[in-house]
């Protein structure tokens, strides 16, 4: 098997910490094991848990939270992060038991990132490349479609938190719904090259920002949750995986674009409304964040030389430079400039309209209470307008070739985001429909889309863009499709399901000195592996120079 790429100390680091944890993992099975086949009395809580078929949801978040019901003890919250650490090394019997499950999933977590690294970065597999057929990519998106219109159809009864109501505007289904539908057909985008929709595919990314600024507004405005702990959890949830994806696959953060588009966005409305948040409710003060949130993109984005300014500090962070010789060479922000800059102002759009939604969830109460006849000629009126701006919009810039429509894109992509969600929410019983196939998928597409790069798709090379496709099963193109897109999708979700087991183990919801314990005790770890990686990919040059 040969490898492609040099070893960096990240990985080297990576492994001798997946290596140690999986040692610990199959003692402590070991330990598990023994422990149950030894005839006893008393049988311990964890045992209890893993007999229990009906444990509540609750319950399961707290037992995550340190690997296992134990963790709830007093000696075990009392227990220091450094206490935890040594317990570790020294294989201490009663640490492993209790943090089985934690091990288990750090274990799990690790083997998917191996094989993101045996796919993408060696010659174990094949590759092949893309190629469109609009008659395979549109029989293959309406197939599932039609499936998932037949199998997870369902009607909704949910009830709204401000009227309490079935409104259904906007609800978590419908927006669960619309992101797994637009993911299916981005990652069909890149699998099959379909560039002739390339319009549409930044318009989808453009509506993803747009339910980040809708989404975090709504949290942070109704729950005023500015905690420490919501934060890290937040950024958990967005980098954790692309994290360890650019340490195990040697990638830069940029080439996942979405993570820091996402991760920037977040960090600009939990900005706006986390200071002076105590006057959130008065609609001036709000009225005044917005508008300063559109000032700052103006001074940023639109002023030449301020872009650069800005963020040339961070270029270790958000620079990037494709490997392929053929590409133009642009400045290292480059890429960073384009990506941030296409969706400036959408995610603004997005606290509008959730500022608003309230409102707009009242009018369409007293709408559907009014005259049947009156009833129907308002929502006729509101569909004819949306047809004809979304026709004017489709005819005059979606048509628009590539370049000149990413131009205009910043400043139109709310017309046809504003379209979909005025039909889409027209009617009640329209509203209160989702296809859950799809609502399923929408929860994953943080997995899928950082996944696709290496167990779907192939790059090849570090930081290298995927251009070929993973082949498992050579000269049988479908076959081959469908054998790696199960495989795909599975492992996006296993790692959603993990990310969130660990988030519980090691991101603490009300224990912000544990938090802050965890935080400073995984970046020690992370710098003494990395260092002691360092050292040891140095002694072969350092042998060499002797000689």
């Amino acid at each position: 098997m040969m490898i492609v790429g040099p070893v960096t100390p990240g990985q080297v680091a990576f492994f001798i910490g997946f290596v140690s944890v999986l040692a610990a993992w199959i003692y402590a099975e070991f330990l598990e094991y023994k422990k149950n086949a030894t005839p006893s009395k008393t049988h311990s809580d964890l045992n209890l848990v893993e007999l229990n078929e009906t444990v509540k949801e609750g319950d399961r978040a707290v037992l995550l939270e340190g690997g296992g019901l134990q963790s709830v003890s007093p000696r075990a919250r009392s227990s220091s992060v450094s206490s935890h650490i040594f317990r570790f090394l020294l294989m201490e019997e009663s640490f492993l038991i209790e943090y089985r499950l934690t091990l288990r999933a750090m274990c799990e977590f690790g083997a998917l990132l191996a094989y993101f690294y045996i796919c993408d970065r060696t010659n174990l597999f094949g590759d092949s490349k893309k190629s469109f057929n609009r008659d395979l990519f549109l029989f293959l998106y309406f197939l599932l479609i039609i499936v998932s219109a037949i199998t997870s159809f369902k009607v909704h009864h949910d009830k709204s938190p401000f009227s309490g109501k079935s409104i259904l505007y906007l609800n978590r289904h419908q927006t669960e719904e619309w992101k797994g539908w637009m993911q299916v057909l981005f990652l069909m985008y890149h699998y099959f090259a379909a560039t002739e929709i390339y319009n549409a595919i930044r318009l989808f990314i453009a509506a993803y920002v747009w339910m980040t600024g809708f989404g975090n507004f709504s949290y942070y405005y109704v729950r005023k949750d500015f905690s420490l702990a919501r934060f890290a959890q937040m950024m958990w949830r967005l980098n954790f995986l692309v994290l360890f994806c650019c340490v195990v696959l040697n990638n830069s953060y940029m080439l996942y674009y979405i993570c820091p588009m996402h991760t920037l966005f977040t960090l600009m409305v939990y900005g706006a409304l986390g200071i002076l948040n105590k006057y959130n409710e008065i609609g001036l003060v709000i009225a005044g964040k917005i508008v300063a949130c559109f000032l700052v993109v103006i001074l940023v984005w639109e002023i030449p030389g301020v872009f650069e300014f800005v963020w040339s500090p961070f270029t270790f962070l958000l620079g990037y430079t494709d490997p392929d010789p053929s590409k133009k060479k642009f400045s290292r922000l480059h890429e960073w400039h384009f990506r941030s800059g296409l969706d400036r102002y959408i995610w603004i759009i997005g606290m509008i309209y959730a500022y608003y939604h309230p409102t707009v969830e009242r009018w369409m109460e007293k709408l559907e209470e009014t005259e049947v006849k009156l009833r129907i000629a308002i929502k006729t009126a509101v569909a004819t307008v949306a047809l004809m701006v979304g026709y004017l919009w489709f005819e005059h810039i979606y048509k628009l070739d590539k370049l000149t429509y990413n131009k205009y894109h910043p400043y139109t992509s709310w017309i046809p985001i504003t379209v979909y969600i005025c039909l889409r929410n027209l009617t009640q019983q329209f509203r209160s429909y989702s296809l859950t196939l799809f609502a399923w998928l929408g929860k994953i597409t943080l997995e899928t889309y950082i996944s696709q790069i290496h167990i779907w798709l192939r790059s090849g090379l570090p930081d290298g863009q995927p251009k070929l496709l993973l082949c498992l099963i050579p000269n049988y193109p479908l076959l081959n499709f469908m054998l790696t897109t199960s495989i795909y999708v599975a492992i996006s979700y296993r790692l959603f399901e993990l990310t969130n087991t660990l988030k519980v183990a090691f991101v603490p919801s009300k224990d912000n000195k544990l938090l802050a314990q965890n935080i400073i005790a995984g970046i020690a770890i992370s710098g003494i592996l990395y260092t002691l990686s360092f050292i040891f990919l140095q002694v072969p040059q350092l042998l060499l120079c002797e000689k």
